[in-house]
């Protein structure tokens, strides 16, 4: 019988990214978030900029959480190289992003520390954001 071919890596089509956030659309764990407002692909070096961009803001205080992960490979071939002969290698990652998507969470400091911490973030990420605030939250 034959077996079938160990691939190294899942092979991941483009796809359309279509409607709104199903799942990632609530605040889970801190009081203040960053939400997206339109759909894109957010790549690690992205997501990491908005990191190093809100704790430095913060200070180290608080707590910060990244609630999206960049695990979609994208492929490229290299350069100068013809048509054919299969799909390129695994170049990066990416983690896609539709409206609705909570990207970044924080617990542990103040309102007005939290929106610019999270408005300096927003600067690096190729999409809109909203800052949005848990509903029960109280200072």
């Amino acid at each position: 019988m034959l077996q079938p071919k160990k691939q190294k890596y899942r092979k991941v089509q483009k796809g359309v990214t279509k409607g709104i956030a199903q799942r990632g659309h609530q605040i889970a764990f801190g009081s203040f978030g960053m939400k997206s407002l339109e759909a894109h692909w957010l790549t690690g070096r992205q997501i990491e900029a908005a990191r190093v961009a809100i704790s430095r803001f913060m200070k180290r205080e608080g707590q910060m959480w990244i609630r999206i992960f960049p695990e979609k490979p994208i492929t490229r071939k290299p350069a100068e190289v013809r048509m054919g002969k299969g799909k390129g290698a695994p170049d990066h990652f990416v983690a896609p992003v539709e409206p609705g998507r909570i990207m970044f969470e924080i617990e542990g400091v103040s309102m007005a520390v939290a929106k610019e911490a999270m408005r300096l973030g927003a600067q690096k990420l190729p999409v809109t954001t909203k800052f949005i605030v848990r509903r029960d939250y109280t200072e």
